[in-house]
């Protein structure tokens, strides 16, 4: 419930307050002089917000930074790194001295945090994302755990820029999320010159205020002021705050550096380092404080389970008809409402009537989220869900539009997120909708992706196999799925795994590779090449990352070590640059067939006659060869 009252700080609290901010600057103005690299101005402008925060505001157990039941903190202006580092050793866990080890390639220090530190949930300083991986995570709080713990994102005026940010805005009010708090460190100054609005104060709460936030406009150096508008933040009931804080680069600095153009992300040199440091220790009261340590979390969240993730399987395995025709897209719509974890929680942009995650909203819609159509919003969100392992997160669109949210995911993977993504749509066989709607870039890119795995369904059966293994597998899962009715190519009962492909036609003329639709076409250019007396070999990949490239020299080797790959997707990054380079050291002769210039409007069958990609084309090469 709201305290009634404000009740303000004691004197004793203040005066630790601000020694505790002077500290912090002087320890990120040290690590980053010692580093020669990194940003102590950004630094010291959010200090005195970061001392309040650690030592009053936030409620946590300090030897259990990411316990279930804390308040959160996510650092969006991940270049103040220096100061949450400095935090996390003024609080009494970071035993590894950061002034020392700031940068270095042995330390954990890194120059924007990464979950290799454990009191880290994500990776920021690619700017503009933190705020919504901050509303995944009070989403959960608030719909998932039904806990009490806050949610903090402290952001840099600068990275505003980013329509990230806004999209992540409209998403925390549409849901009411009362328990996430920003603030923005206003200084005024981005990395080349003042950012847009620089001070303009009643500019920034106009626009937080129109996207549905409670503004509180404080005087960001005051520790008083900043412990009044935390206070005010837990008191609301209905909608996200912002606390927007004046503040300045370089505050504590000196008159030649705060406040100054040209000194973003310059270390100071030694001589410099020590002049600041000695103006900052003066600052700090000779008056006996102590802290005894942070606010404790409420029972209620102090005794949040942590979620011991079980394997998730379906509950019933698939029931498909021979000769039933079903699309893989409807396929995982069907698997997510059959996965056996209270814990899936499913996002979609407005997309899930074509996506199928409307089969998932139908059964559980308490676990299903809209984000409406910001495809950034949507990777941004489940890494925030998934986040402390309170979820096992699949984010769904037409593939095409993950291009736009390519960051996040690759930010993602640096996260050590488990978040999976599917993607519907796939390639020309979509049809009329045209060049705009045709996912032709989506294996390159998700194959990039480090530790990532691909899976690329060629029926119902194996789409849902490929829904239960992603719930299952760590790292950053994609999932194509396509628009097309296609037939089962495998019985019920099949067994999947990651990395294991499929014979499904045997023959030894040569090796035709196909997944999706051209699967499909491959069977089809089969039966043609077999009443002309060549048997060809039909292989699903099934995962396209990673693969198994003993097995496929093996097969390769009984059909005379000819390979033909046909794909939906353009030749960069797809399926046959994945075979060539598995197989380069290799006498292996690779053919590729796939879409090779900017598709058009059409007819499925008829786009995919023009790209060479259909059954004909593959009798046509295999006959070439």
């Amino acid at each position: 419930m709201p305290e009634t009252t404000y009740n303000k700080p004691s004197s004793a609290t203040i005066s630790e307050l601000k020694n505790t901010a002077a500290r912090l600057r002087i320890s990120s103005i040290k690590q980053t002089t010692r580093s020669k690299s990194g940003h102590p101005t950004t630094c010291c402008s959010a200090a005195d917000i970061v001392s309040v925060l650690f030592k009053h505001e936030m409620k946590y157990n300090v030897d259990k930074p990411l316990a279930a039941g804390n308040d959160r903190l996510i650092l969006s202006k991940g270049h103040a790194a220096p100061l949450l580092y400095a935090a996390w050793q003024e609080v009494g866990f970071l035993k590894e001295d950061p002034i020392a080890n700031l940068r270095l390639i042995t330390s954990d220090l890194e120059g924007h945090p990464t979950p290799r530190l454990p009191f880290v949930d994500c990776a920021t300083g690619s700017l503009g994302q933190g705020l919504a991986i901050a509303a995944g995570m009070a989403w959960v709080g608030k719909n998932l755990d039904k806990s009490d713990f806050q949610t903090y994102c402290i952001l840099g005026d600068g990275e505003c820029a980013e329509g990230a940010v806004w999209e992540a805005c409209n998403f925390a009010s549409h849901y009411n999320l009362s328990n996430l708090v920003g603030i923005l460190d206003c200084n005024r100054l981005g990395q080349s010159e003042a950012t847009n609005m620089g001070h303009d104060f009643d500019n920034w709460s106009k626009r937080f205020s129109a996207f549905g936030w409670h503004t509180i406009i404080v005087d960001g150096h005051s520790v008083e002021e900043l412990c009044k508008a935390f206070w005010e933040a837990r008191q609301q009931q209905d909608k996200p705050t912002m606390i927007i804080a004046k503040t300045f680069k370089g505050y504590g600095m000196g008159d030649n550096i705060s406040d100054k153009d040209n000194w973003h992300g310059k270390p100071m040199s030694q001589e410099v380092c020590d002049q600041i440091c000695s103006n900052l220790e003066k600052e700090i009261s000779n008056e006996e404080t102590m802290f005894s340590g942070p606010p404790s979390p409420s029972k209620f969240s102090a005794d949040l389970q942590e979620y011991s993730s079980h394997k998730v399987s379906l509950k019933t395995p698939p029931s498909y008809k021979e000769g039933e025709k079903v699309a893989t897209r409807k396929a995982y719509g069907t698997a997510l409402a059959k996965l056996d974890s209270d814990r899936v929680v499913c996002a979609d942009g407005d997309t899930k009537n074509s996506t199928f995650s409307i089969d998932f909203m139908k059964v559980f819609p308490e676990r299903f989220i809209e984000c409406f159509i910001a495809e950034q919003l949507i990777a941004g969100i489940i890494i925030g869900v998934s986040c402390r392992n309170r979820a096992i997160t699949f984010g769904s669109t037409f593939s095409a539009f993950w291009t736009r949210a390519y960051d996040q995911i690759r930010m993602g993977a640096i996260s050590q997120t488990n978040a999976n993504f599917c993607g519907s749509h796939a390639g020309c066989s979509i049809g009329e909708d045209g060049p705009s709607q045709m996912a032709l870039e989506d294996l390159g890119m998700f194959r990039s992706i480090p530790g990532s795995t691909v899976f690329y369904p060629s029926d119902a059966v194996s789409m849902e196999n490929a829904v239960a293994l992603a719930a299952n597998q760590k790292g950053v899962c994609f999932l194509r799925s396509s628009r097309p009715a296609t037939s089962m190519v495998y019985q019920n009962d099949q067994e999947f795994s990651i990395g294991q492909h499929h014979v499904v036609r045997e023959g030894d003329f040569a090796m035709v590779i196909g997944a999706g639709i051209t699967l499909h076409n491959a069977l089809e250019a089969a039966k043609t090449l077999e009443s002309e007396d060549k048997k060809i070999k039909v292989v699903d990949l099934f995962t396209i990352k990673p693969l198994n490239v003993e097995w496929l020299k093996q097969q390769a080797a009984s059909a005379n070590n000819r390979i033909v790959v046909v794909e939906d997707h353009y030749s960069e990054g797809g399926i046959g640059e994945a075979v060539s380079a598995a197989l380069n050291q290799t006498d292996i002769k690779i053919h590729q067939l796939c879409v090779d210039r900017i598709p058009r409007s059409g007819p499925p069958a008829a786009l995919m006659a023009m790209f060479k990609i259909d059954a004909a084309a593959i009798v046509e090469k295999v006959n070439s060869l």
